[in-house]
């Protein structure tokens, strides 16, 4: 069983390319703000790697 990893968003997806705008949308952000849960998997790590310049890691 994988753990679990919690994003916030710090960042707003306004002039940023669509592929980081479809990234945050995948991981279940799309606000300012909003927060997700999600499973601890190299596919997540990656994504949020790609948006590192607006989430940020809660827990996890």
């Amino acid at each position: 069983m994988a753990g679990k990893i919690t994003v916030r968003q710090t960042g707003s997806p306004i002039r940023r390319k669509k592929d980081q705008r479809a990234t945050l949308v995948g991981l279940g952000l799309n606000r300012v703000g909003r927060v997700s849960t999600l499973e601890d998997t190299p596919a997540i790590r990656g994504m949020i790697a790609k948006v590192a310049h607006m989430v940020e890691v809660v827990e996890g």
